[in-house]
């Protein structure tokens, strides 16, 4: 599939937790309809138009294939939408109040990351 009608999804690779679930994920994406890239690989500034490098290690983002960015659970919605076995799950989560709650506990991750991977002297985990 060619890279402008595939998501886009933007990771921090260097994180191990991260890692694992975006390999899960990968090994899902059997049609490859979704671009993997691991920012923590990546030494531009601008790892994507209107996306920081130090941004796109703070939160998971994904670039649609109509060019919008998401982050957070949102993110994670999207990429459930191209994923078999999840594509159920991403209506129902993206509704409110499910996508809200859903968001509430990808930000309280964000602040135990630094603790769950032993990487906290990273500055890409500051101010997530």
């Amino acid at each position: 599939m060619s890279d402008d009608r595939r998501l886009t999804l933007f990771y921090d690779g260097a994180c191990p937790l991260c890692q694992r679930e975006v390999a899960f994920y990968a090994r899902l994406d059997r049609a490859g309809r979704i671009a993997w890239h691991d920012v923590s690989r990546d030494s531009r500034g601008m790892v994507a138009e209107g996306l920081p490098r130090r941004e796109a290690l703070r939160r998971i983002y994904v670039r649609c294939p109509d060019g919008r960015l998401l982050s957070g659970a949102r993110a994670f919605v999207e990429v459930w939408r191209y994923l078999p076995g999840f594509r159920w799950l991403a209506p129902l989560v993206g509704l409110p109040p499910f996508i809200w709650l859903a968001e509430g506990l990808y930000r309280a991750f964000l602040v135990i990351r630094p603790w769950l991977t032993g990487r906290r002297g990273c500055d890409c985990d500051e101010d997530a």
